[in-house]
């Protein structure tokens, strides 16, 4: 069993961070090269880039943000946001991501996943999901969360791994920013559902939360943005915290051993 992981989530817009609310009211935080080494060296466990304009002009933005990180970090790099088809894969992973994210275009086309599994292994392919609440579902947005889908989370969960995604990136629109607490139920639907680590997102605002979602949501991972960059607390508090409380995370500190 993989231990569960602290992820810090980066979402790029014109190369610098910005962070919102509900996908909305962005505010710029920082320079992404910069921040992702400051998590790395608190214990972050994985870094996440998301390119929330994906524009052809924020692509080669990003491409050349992913460049300079990688020269640098040594913990895993997964990167998302614009990506369209199996053939916009490659020049991520070459330019040092270790995982692509993919929501929208997967809806689209769903073969997406099973093409980029089979040439590029199924750890590098991460189905983003952005559910929210719909009655007695939890339903499923694509285009950075304003455009709803028939599709409901927890089968669509599935799918994509069925169809050979290695991990779920699994974001309540509901919660996020919203520095609540994560969506357990959502999350906990999810993880008993597929056979992959399940990577928790949206509403964390303190320590507990992250224990909550690997015990009660039984994610394999949780992502941490907002907290993290208004200084409210640390990677290590957070690792401190739920070391304390019998969660077997990595120490938090320097990353060794990932090569890339």
């Amino acid at each position: 069993m993989l231990r569960p992981r602290v992820i810090v989530c980066l979402d790029v817009k014109d190369g610098r961070v910005v962070k919102g609310t509900q996908f909305k009211n962005l505010r710029d935080v920082g320079d992404p090269v910069e921040l992702a080494q400051r998590y790395e060296q608190e214990g972050a466990d994985e870094i996440v880039y998301l390119d929330v304009s994906a524009s052809k002009e924020a692509r080669g933005t990003l491409l050349d943000v992913v460049r300079r990180t990688a020269e640098t970090l040594f913990i895993p790099l997964t990167v998302g946001g614009g990506v369209r088809s199996a053939d916009d894969i490659g020049p991520l992973l070459r330019a040092g991501a270790d995982k692509i994210s993919v929501n929208s275009a997967a809806v689209r086309d769903p073969e997406l996943l099973s093409v980029g599994a089979e040439r590029f292994g199924s750890q590098c392919v991460v189905a983003s999901i952005d559910a929210a609440r719909n009655g007695d579902m939890w339903r499923c947005y694509t285009h950075g969360g304003s455009t709803p889908t028939d599709l409901d989370a927890v089968a669509w969960a599935y799918e994509c791994a069925e169809r050979g995604a290695g991990e779920i990136l699994l974001t309540s629109i509901d919660q996020d920013g919203a520095r609540t607490g994560y969506n357990l139920p959502l999350t906990a639907a999810v993880s008993d559902r597929v056979s992959v680590p399940v990577i928790a997102s949206g509403g964390a605002g303190r320590a507990e939360h992250l224990r909550d979602a690997f015990t009660e949501g039984h994610a394999s991972a949780a992502l941490v943005a907002g907290i993290l960059h208004d200084g409210l607390t640390t990677v290590g508090e957070l690792k401190s915290r739920l070391t304390a409380w019998g969660i077997d995370v990595r120490p938090s500190g320097p990353a060794e051993g990932h090569e890339r």
